[in-house]
């Protein structure tokens, strides 16, 4: 999960749009003091913190974060205005893990956010899920067919996810809405069928994996000998 603390809400929206579309679960916040309330009930994976926000602006955020040991830990990258470069050096000072000056692209800021994730996980940490040469990395969102990338929607790649972590089990289609969507099965939607027939198509010759159990709803086999 990345979270966004950006105030400017079309920045905001784009920011969480790219990251979606890369496969991170994400989060914004357009103030200070809302993202402060909610880190106390939940922990990001990572923070994008702008500098110039309201309630409390991102470098008074980032020194309490360093300053709580429950908090300390999670990755922070700073969004700064071109020319502030007090503001850089002041984010790195007290902890900041990378900074991103304003107007940024997108792409680098996916990349960046993947090259702190790598650069702060602890080594050996990462659990890859494995059918035959399918491949997933969970913490890098990452999923590769015989060492070829595969670039997967959210919904698909936490359908993905579910499968491999569970090969065998049959899952109806109401247990997949609840833990994919996190909503209510709708009886006459299609929505599922649809995603599961484009993830097999991305799958190739691994999609065939991915069985329709009549009456009930889906599972991944896992191949003979894994």
């Amino acid at each position: 999960m990345v979270w966004c603390v950006e105030d400017d809400a079309s920045i905001r929206d784009i920011e969480l749009y790219a990251l979606r579309s890369a496969g991170f679960a994400v989060r914004g916040f357009e103030d200070g003091l809302s993202f402060w309330q909610a880190l106390q009930q939940e922990q990001p994976d990572m923070v994008i913190l702008d500098v110039m926000v309201p309630g409390m602006d991102g470098v008074e955020l980032l020194g309490k974060m360093k300053r709580d040991p429950a908090l300390s830990a999670i990755p922070v990258m700073m969004a700064t205005a071109k020319g502030t470069e007090y503001d850089k050096i002041k984010s790195l000072d007290l902890g900041a893990d990378d900074y991103l000056v304003k107007p940024f692209g997108m792409m680098e800021m996916v990349s960046r956010v993947k090259a702190v994730l790598r650069r702060c996980r602890p080594a050996g940490s990462a659990k890859l899920l494995q059918a035959g040469g399918l491949v997933m990395n969970p913490e890098e969102y990452t999923v590769t067919a015989d060492g070829q990338r595969i670039m997967l929607t959210y919904k698909e790649f936490e359908l993905l996810r579910l499968f491999l972590s569970h090969p065998g089990i049959a899952y109806t289609r109401e247990q997949l809405y609840e833990q994919v969507w996190k909503m209510t099965y709708m009886g006459d939607s299609r929505t599922l069928d649809m995603h599961i027939r484009t993830l097999r198509q991305k799958l190739g010759g691994y999609g065939k994996l991915i069985e329709t159990v009549r009456h009930v709803g889906y599972r991944l086999e896992v191949p003979h000998g894994q």
